[in-house]
């Protein structure tokens, strides 16, 4: 009896620590599915709002929505192990900074060095907002969840990052990728000092208008699709009845998404065209430079060619000046081994003279150097009869009658 006692109450204790494990997992479960159905209406709103405003920091649709989405990234987030074996909280920037380099042209680098912005708390926030901005927010959660080890070592079991919730949560942030946002990166909204709290008093009266995209019935049908692990059949309902109004609310919803997929397309195609303009301006400014180029090239060629035909040149009247030089030396020193008797310094250079002339009429660069034939000729004439009056002069005067002796 008293085994079976004892056996009975350690049954009841086993019974009781299940019943508080399968507690704390459906209050998980539920926290999850809230945070989720949240989200997806604060997205909601923020689609509506944007059709009549612009979306900026003082946009309490957006506060809210940014404040759900920091929650949703800080669910069951691991804290930072120090040396001393403590835990110190962490943000979910450090896990968008590592699980997002990947993703091209990110915003992580700009962010990181922005001077207004120390805490990573602040650095989270500037970061949705600058992905919302370049409206790329979608693209960097899928890129981040699909880093499964990353976020494995960042998050603990039973987060919303890590359950089926995740696939959800990039595929209803694709829907703001439409809303062209404005925001100020200096504002008091990047104060890292404070938690975000979330206003759930919106969404307690909230009420689907017309230009919705989707409807709240098919969202609760999906969560309950998704969540049908933890459901049982008392939990399943009577089978839903369509009628007139539900059909005509489905054909709107279609109509509205269509049209949205309409103005998607129109602005993809007229960003296609910009960067197609772009990119034919780039072309056509690089064929501007390689013919520039060429230009360039074929002129210096030009240039060289001319440069190289006068250095040439110059090599030849060098040489020619070189071989008058030698020239007229070896005039000088003829004349000097035939003709040393001469006295007087005068004749001594006409007739040095006269023999440089004689030598230049034999040479022809010396002819095109000085003259023509006809002034060398002339110029021998003239030498020659300065030199016959000079050698007539004695004669005339020792002939003259005036001067014979008595």
């Amino acid at each position: 009896m008293a085994s079976r006692s004892l056996g009975g109450l350690s049954g009841s204790r086993g019974g009781g620590g299940g019943g508080k494990k399968s507690l704390s997992a459906r209050n998980a479960a539920v926290e999850r599915r809230n945070l989720i159905t949240v989200c997806r209406f604060s997205v909601k709103t923020l689609i509506d709002r944007s059709c009549f405003e612009t979306i900026d920091d003082s946009s309490p649709e957006f506060n809210n929505f940014a404040a759900v989405l920091e929650q949703i990234l800080s669910h069951r987030l691991k804290g930072q192990v120090t040396w001393f074996g403590y835990e110190s909280p962490r943000s979910f920037w450090d896990y968008i900074r590592v699980a997002c380099r990947k993703v091209s042209q990110n915003c992580i680098c700009s962010i990181e060095n922005m001077e207004n912005v120390s805490s990573s708390r602040a650095k989270g926030r500037a970061w949705i907002r600058v992905a919302l901005m370049e409206k790329h927010l979608s693209e960097y959660i899928s890129t981040a969840l699909r880093d499964f080890k990353t976020t494995r070592r960042f998050y603990e079991d039973g987060a919303i990052v890590l359950g089926e919730e995740a696939n959800m949560l990039a595929g209803m942030l694709l829907g703001l990728n439409a809303i062209d946002f404005s925001f100020c990166l200096k504002g008091e909204g990047l104060d890292g000092t404070f938690p975000a709290v979330i206003d759930y008093t919106p969404y307690l009266k909230f009420e689907q208008s017309s230009d919705s995209i989707s409807s709240d019935e098919e969202e609760l049908r999906t969560f309950g699709s998704s969540d049908s692990e933890g459901s049982t059949p008392e939990n399943v309902g009577p089978p839903l009845i369509l009628d007139e109004n539900t059909w005509f609310n489905k054909c709107k919803r279609v109509r509205q998404k269509y049209q949205l997929t309409l103005e998607q397309k129109g602005y993809l195609e007229e960003l296609l065209r910009l960067r197609e303009n772009q990119l034919s301006e780039s072309v056509s400014q690089n064929k501007i430079l390689l013919q520039r180029i060429e230009d360039s090239d074929l002129a210096h060629k030009l240039e060289k060619e001319q440069l190289e035909y006068i250095i040439v040149e110059l090599q030849d009247q060098l040489k020619s000046y070189q071989s008058l030089d030698q020239l007229s030396a070896e005039v000088s020193l003829s004349q000097a081994s035939l003709d040393p008797s001469h006295s007087q310094e005068g004749d001594g250079k006409q007739d040095s003279l006269n023999f440089i002339g004689e030598g230049k009429e034999d040479t022809p660069s010396l002819l095109g150097l000085c003259g023509s034939l006809t002034s060398v000729a002339s110029y021998k004439s003239l030498t020659s009869l300065k030199s016959n009056d000079c050698l007539a002069s004695p004669t005339t005067e020792i002939t003259s009658p005036g001067l014979t002796p008595s």
